[in-house]
């Protein structure tokens, strides 16, 4: 389902490995049932930003390099789903093993030798065998959400295709816009009957950091923008964010959080000089120097 596409080849990379196990995000693939802690620490802020930029900088996303077929990503979720249930019975088949003895101590020799030969081989060799297809497991999780971020970027990367000069305010967001939020509803809705609400979460909730990120990039390198152009990217992101809270499992605070920030840094492009050099000195950590 997945050789040769840039998701794929990505999770093989040490270095996008590596941030995605330092990603606040990767504590809902330890503990499937547990909910994950809102309050994101500025490190786990910094790592989210360094993995949207290393995406960023593969733009342009080519269409053929994404997986694109939603049957293949319900075939992933599937088998993740699957090698969690097949790890699962690996450790309980291990734990039977090595659950306490009920055989009197009058009758423990024969139970002894057969206690000794199983605990120290079978259980460790099932063991291994659990570990494996529960990283297999992980691997399609993770997979899943690279491919919902470059396809998050694939879209987004139109925003530098076009002016945003309007002579009209539109009420409706941009069709690339709205191709994202149909596609991310409908592949929410497929993947559901197999990964559960703290991994769908994990799935779907790299998407507003990525998205955020590259709008905010996409600025330097537009050609034109006008006041309505502005209040056309903030419906991009008053759209984007309604989509994403849509799904159940979804931390809708922390996307409301990454995307206010976008509507913000395109309304300063409406100040007065001396207001937005007043709002640099108030707010001076809301964005970078850079940005």
């Amino acid at each position: 389902a997945v050789l040769e596409k840039q998701s794929y080849i990505l999770l093989s990379r040490s270095d996008v490995e590596s941030l995605m196990c330092l990603d606040p995000a990767n504590a809902s693939l330890q503990n499937s049932f547990g909910q994950l802690d809102n309050d994101i620490p500025d490190a786990g802020i910094e790592v989210e930003i360094e993995l949207s930029d290393l995406l960023l900088d593969m733009c342009p996303i080519k269409q053929e390099n994404l997986i694109h077929d939603d049957q293949k990503l319900i075939l992933l979720a599937s088998l993740s789903d699957s090698l969690e249930y097949l790890a699962d019975s690996v450790e309980r088949l291990g734990e039977s093993f090595i659950s306490p003895s009920t055989i009197s101590e009058n009758k423990s020799d024969i139970h002894q030798s057969h206690h000794t030969r199983t605990t120290s081989a079978i259980p460790k060799s099932l063991a291994s065998l659990a570990n494996e297809y529960r990283r297999l497991a992980t691997d399609c999780v993770r997979v899943l959400r690279l491919e919902m971020q470059l396809e998050t970027i694939y879209h987004m990367q139109e925003m530098t295709k076009r002016e945003y000069v309007e002579d009209q305010d539109a009420e409706d967001p941009d069709d690339f816009i709205i191709s994202l939020t149909t596609q991310i509803a409908r592949r929410d809705e497929e993947m559901a009957p197999y990964i559960a609400e703290s991994k769908r979460n994990y799935v779907f909730g790299g998407i507003s950091s990525v998205a955020a990120n590259a709008s905010i990039k996409a600025l330097a390198l537009m050609k034109s923008i006008n006041l309505l152009g502005v209040q056309q990217i903030c419906r991009n992101s008053i759209a984007l964010e309604q989509a994403l809270a849509a799904i159940p499992s979804i931390d809708s605070e922390a996307v409301q959080q990454r995307l206010d920030r976008v509507r913000t840094f395109y309304e300063l492009l409406n100040l007065p000089f001396e207001s937005l050099l007043g709002f640099i000195a108030e707010q001076e950590y809301i964005f970078s120097a850079k940005e």
